[in-house]
């Protein structure tokens, strides 16, 4: 009798990470995806127009903030699938709190880098959109549209990222609490 409530109590907790690790896996996959694919935008993102009979050229390479932020999701990318295969190799093996306190640091670190990213090319793209008549910036996107589209759609992009990053940190905070010292 001890025996079955012993299986029945064990057995929860053991589904319960089932379910955390596949989500976990499912995240990472998702956040490698819109990563790459914000990376990808970006790194594309250009366009000439002539305007008043001048030829004006629009890259991501000419802002230093897209410059951050293309680099930021290329890091996010690539870290995404370190942690990918940290997760399914190591986390998997061994149920050790500690490797998730380790996931824990990692989603930190990359929500807060891409947040960083989104937040620079968010601030340069309002002014492109919008100009700033105090410092007499003229909005740009009416003369370069695809290039702002471009550059909207990945940020759109990079910010989903950034929550699913938030929820991977969430798990890994939840799945980490059980440290023993």
């Amino acid at each position: 009798m001890e025996n079955n409530g012993a299986k029945n109590r064990q057995n929860p907790p053991l589904k319960s990470h089932k379910c955390s690790f596949g989500a976990q896996i499912l995240l990472r996959i998702l956040a490698i995806a819109f990563t790459l694919a914000a990376t990808l935008l970006i790194l594309n993102s250009q366009q000439t127009a002539i305007v008043y009979g001048i030829e004006m050229d629009a890259r991501y390479s000419y802002s230093p903030a897209f410059k951050f932020f293309a680099i930021a999701n290329i890091i996010g990318c690539v870290f995404s699938v370190l942690s990918l295969f940290f997760a399914t190799v190591v986390c998997l093996k061994r149920l050790d709190p500690k490797n998730y306190f380790f996931l824990f640091l990692h989603d930190m670190i990359m929500m807060g880098l891409l947040l960083a990213g989104c937040a620079a090319a968010t601030a340069i793209g309002y002014v492109g959109n919008y100009g700033e008549s105090h410092s007499g910036w003229m909005p740009i996107c009416d003369h370069v549209s695809k290039f702002c589209h471009k550059v909207t759609n990945s940020v759109i992009l990079s910010y989903v990222a950034v929550l699913l990053y938030l929820c991977l940190t969430i798990i890994s905070a939840n799945q980490s609490r059980n440290i023993q010292v």
